[in-house]
């Protein structure tokens, strides 16, 4: 079967729910507006924003746990519209899946040795000789001892049942992980090993991840590419290594102002920001930013700025930049 060179592309794509109101009318709301987005073999993209924007539906698009109302999404060039069955199981185990809270991801009625030969029996092969000495090899490489294996999730620490996590996404050996907050429930030191045990993977493997977080230092340190958000719509994608020396987006702006750094020599919060996110609900006619641009113009409030090259390191949705 002929690869693409994209794991993963979206093109398009709008996601929409619905909800009822308090006086039970049902409303409709749009978590995605036209995303567009390629994962490379080997890359990590990550995603930042504030709660609602639609990082994590975005996540799900990929992973297929949602499906969008418009657009494509292609796993190895396959149209996952098109895909016959026989495909899609031979790539469903290609993208796997960290979640956010360890404490909820692991089935805890499961002995770890269970819940790591799993998708393994599903995916691979249905022998628990070779799943085994697999399980050990992964667990070894993530740091935990073998005997973890007749254990229950409730008789492990937070960072250990992320370990486990790590492992049972390993087992089927993918070439992407959608990772959605997988450090945020963690202490500090927890985290940063964590978070170096991915890079190591990344680097020894080539293993590709899509990360969703809220925070800068994780992203900046995993990233090749950073991709900011905001209620819905993708504002910027810029290649981390030219991040600090470029101009950016307003909101982008407005997120490194609010990002308090300890051992930066400039002071915090320079520019004082203002204003919340606007409901999903009633979404501005215009740029999505409008509301807390010190930038706007005129023509902001009425027209919606396309996502466009600023050059090949940074694509912008913005009409002053």
């Amino acid at each position: 079967m002929e690869m693409s060179q994209f794991l993963v592309e979206i093109k398009n794509v709008w996601k929409s729910y619905e909800i009822r109101s308090f006086w039970f009318k049902k409303q409709k709301f749009y978590a995605l507006l036209d995303v567009s987005l390629k994962i490379s073999k080997g890359e990590v993209i990550g995603i930042l924003g504030e709660s609602g924007c639609g990082k994590t539906t975005l996540g799900k698009i990929i992973l297929d746990l949602e499906k969008p109302d418009k657009g494509e999404v292609f796993w190895f060039g396959k149209n996952l519209k098109y895909i016959s069955r026989r495909e899609y199981k031979s790539l469903r185990s290609k993208i796997q899946a960290v979640f956010q809270d360890p404490y909820s991801s692991l089935n805890p009625r499961y002995k770890i040795k269970d819940i790591l030969l799993e998708p393994y029996f599903i995916c691979i092969e249905n022998n628990k000789k070779k799943g085994l000495e697999k399980a050990k090899e992964l667990l070894n490489q993530v740091g935990l001892d073998q005997n973890v294996l007749n254990e229950y999730p409730h008789a492990l620490s937070g960072g250990q049942r992320q370990r486990v996590a790590l492992a049972r996404a390993l087992m089927v050996s993918p070439d992407l992980i959608v990772l959605d907050e997988p450090t945020s429930a963690l202490d500090m030191t927890i985290q940063s090993q964590i978070l170096e045990l991915l890079k190591n993977f990344k680097e020894k493997i080539g293993l590709s991840y899509f990360l969703i977080s809220h925070s800068l230092p994780v992203v900046f340190y995993l990233s090749d590419w950073i991709i900011i958000m905001y209620l819905g719509k993708i504002v910027e994608i810029c290649k981390k290594e030219f991040f600090n020396s470029v101009d950016h987006h307003p909101y982008t702006l407005m997120l490194l102002e609010a990002h308090l750094d300890p051992f930066s020599k400039k002071p915090p919060f320079k520019k004082e920001i203002k204003g919340e996110v606007p409901s999903a609900l009633f979404r501005p006619s215009g740029c999505v930013f409008y509301s807390r641009c010190k930038e706007r113009q005129k023509m902001c409030l009425k027209k919606s700025p396309k996502l466009r090259k600023i050059n090949n390191l940074q694509y912008i949705a913005c009409f002053k930049r």
